[in-house]
């Protein structure tokens, strides 16, 4: 039936009254009016509350405004976990404008590129970086952008290499600056850039709905409630926290700000503020769980925590409830805005014994509340695969919770929305529940004499060896076999193994042919979020998968 025949939509059309484009920008004004005086930030010696913080992200909004930021325009941020990094979340997108939160540890030659090609307009920098961004302005093609430069009195070091400092430009802007919302909620509000492991990195836009809906999604896959105190362990500039800024400002929380991820410093924040809730990797985590200064037991202050990545380790899920960290297994990309799936917890799984309460915890589940789906595909035939619990296919999201597309590359858009669905290139099962269960990303399955072996599987098992801290296995060229499993181990400090060691362990716990054929002892170069960087591994073993990293 057309519209015009249909009753239900003659003469009931959206207005002012009765529609708004969702903006997660709606929630600072919101916790703003309703708890002026309650604590947004904390960090170090400052304290803010709801009240001064939407004051602050107006006064900027306008000072960008004023220098000609609107809609359309791209403000980059060099920033770590401080309240500036918080602010421009709601600033930036207050003018109109896209945020671009670059990644702290990336060199100037990426930076560069990154600049140029999302034609940042501004960009915010805080001393400890402002070395490379020297660097990274010099080599850019096109035209630079203004430099703000955020000091911080908890960090010695450094320069300034711009023409304001950010609270000379927050004094300078109208506190009573009117935020231009979005005229559709598909808008663009924030730019971020995959890891482009080999050749340049693609640039996902996301926009005001998916920002809106997942921050809300945050708050029901994570149980935060209301008025949640979280540490900002997870750094911002990964898919904008997860869009934890935004979900902070809907909770009317506490954000406790968190310049760098030190133990000792952990253990003593979540104790003086009353910590509830924290997000990260698996390396994190493991991090505390093995600091010598861990609280424990009844020591230990009850927190919740998020952990994202492929399967974490079941040593991992068991340490961190002896630290008194409870943890949920949520999964996600760039591309999905973080995570925008969940491991939703059952009742009765507390009741199992570790182990296997662990094994349940550790799938990546199924979709977040408010995004549409995720499930295991075969991309030939786009089904769905059978849920038998072995049928590997690749993980597919489908929802609002998924970017806008690529900037400046309609190729590598219509190949990742191909059928109807987002390819994520993680290779997963699906149970008889229809939990997603990830078994490895697609370049790094082991195809060994024609099996396939999941490096997921092997690390599990390495993780689980008393003497290991960190471990990643890749596949290692094998003149009989093709490949074989080669195993990257960093030790706990003060412990030892050896080579036969560690693959007689191995080979207790799995079958022969799974079993690493070699073992590297050593640090294991990781990324900014602990992400283990495999295709280095792969580089230094010569695997011919390095080259599509």
């Amino acid at each position: 039936m057309s519209d015009r025949h249909n009753q239900y939509n003659i003469g009931l059309d959206k207005t002012p009254a009765n529609y708004v484009p969702l903006s997660p920008l709606s929630f600072l004004a919101r916790s703003a009016a309703v708890y002026p005086d309650h604590i947004s930030t904390v960090y170090e010696a400052r304290c803010f509350t709801w009240a001064q913080t939407h004051e602050r992200c107006k006064r900027f909004a306008s000072w960008l405004a004023g220098k000609g930021v609107g809609v359309g325009d791209t403000v980059a941020v060099m920033l770590p976990n401080i309240p500036a990094m918080n602010e421009v979340h709601f600033a930036v997108p207050m003018t109109g404008a896209v945020l671009n939160a670059l990644n702290i540890r990336l060199d100037a030659p990426s930076i560069a590129f990154q600049l140029d090609h999302g034609g940042a307009k501004i960009i915010l920098v805080d001393p400890e970086f402002s070395g490379v961004i020297t660097d990274a302005l010099a080599q850019m093609s096109g035209p630079k952008p203004f430099v703000i430069d955020v000091d911080d009195a908890a960090f010695t070091g450094g320069k300034r290499i711009g023409e304001i400092e950010y609270e000379a430009a927050v004094a300078q802007g109208n506190p009573n600056f009117t935020a231009i919302p979005p005229q559709d909620e598909w808008d663009a509000i924030a730019l971020s850039y995959t890891s482009g492991t080999t050749g340049n990195p693609k640039g996902v836009v996301t926009h005001h709905r998916g920002a809106y809906l997942n921050a809300i999604s945050n708050i029901l896959a994570g149980n935060l409630g209301q008025h949640p105190v979280y540490l900002w362990t997870l750094p911002m500039f990964h898919c904008n926290g997860w869009c934890f800024p935004w979900t902070l400002a809907a909770a009317a929380g506490i954000n406790v700000c968190l310049r760098k991820v030190e133990p000792t410093k952990i253990f003593e924040l979540i104790r003086q503020h009353g910590v509830t809730h924290m997000c990260g990797a698996p390396i994190v985590y493991n991090t505390l769980i093995n600091a010598p200064d861990a609280p424990r037991g009844e020591a230990a202050r009850r927190v919740v925590g998020l952990i994202a990545g492929a399967a974490p380790p079941v040593a991992v899920l068991e340490g961190a409830e002896s630290i008194g960290i409870k943890l949920t297994h949520v999964y996600g990309l760039t591309e999905v805005y973080g995570p925008a799936s969940v491991c939703a917890e059952q009742p009765g799984w507390d009741d199992l014994p570790a182990a296997e309460r662990a094994r349940m915890k550790r799938r990546q589940g199924v979709p977040y509340p408010l995004e549409e789906a995720v499930t295991v595909i075969n991309p030939q035939t786009m089904h769905e695969v059978p849920r038998d619990g072995e049928t590997i296919g690749e993980v597919m999201f489908r929802g609002n919770i998924v970017m806008k597309g690529y900037l400046k590359n309609e190729k590598a858009t219509k190949e990742a929305f191909e059928g109807g669905w987002f390819h994520t290139g993680d290779l997963g099962v699906l149970d008889e529940h229809g939990y997603v269960t990830i078994k490895d990303r697609s370049k790094d399955i082991i195809i060994s004499g024609g099996e396939n072996i999941s490096s997921v599987e092997v690390e599990d098992i390495l993780y689980k060896h008393p003497a290991v801290l960190f471990a990643a296995v890749v596949a290692k060229p094998d003149p009989k076999w093709g490949e074989v499993p080669c195993a990257f181990v960093e030790l706990k400090d003060g412990a030892s193994a050896t080579e036969a060691d560690v693959i007689a362990f191995c080979r207790a716990h799995m079958s022969g042919f799974k079993t690493p054929k070699a073992v590297v002892f050593g640090p294991i170069p990781k990324t900014s979020t602990g992400k283990i960087q495999k295709f280095l591994l792969r580089n230094e073993v010569g695997s011919t998968k390095a080259i599509t990293a």
